[in-house]
C-alpha cells in the first residue's frame, strides 16, 4: 500500500521491515510475545492522519482502528 504523504514514505519503509520481520522470524513460528513495531506503527499512523487533515481528504463515516476498535456488540 502506498503512503498518503510522501514525507511518509521512510516510516512506512521501516515499518513494513520491522513487520515482516517480526511476522517471518517469531510471528509464523508460534512467538507472538511483544510488540517490537509498535512504536513504529504509532508514529507512522500520527503522520498518516496528520496528512489526510492537511489534505482535507474527506473520510466521514470511517473510524480509525485502533486496539479496542473494530469489535460490534454482536460480534461472537
Amino acid at each position: 500500500m502506498n503512503s498518503v504523504g510522501e514525507a511518509f514514505f521512510e516510516l512506512k519503509r521501516e515499518y513494513d521491515l520491522c513487520f515482516n520481520r517480526w511476522f517471518a522470524e517469531k510471528f509464523f513460528f508460534g512467538d507472538s510475545a511483544g510488540d517490537p513495531c509498535g512504536q513504529l506503527f504509532k508514529r507512522y499512523q500520527l503522520c498518516v492522519q496528520k496528512a489526510i487533515k492537511e489534505k482535507d481528504i474527506p473520510i466521514e463515516g470511517l473510524e480509525f482502528m485502533g486496539p479496542s476498535k473494530g469489535k460490534t456488540e454482536n460480534s461472537s
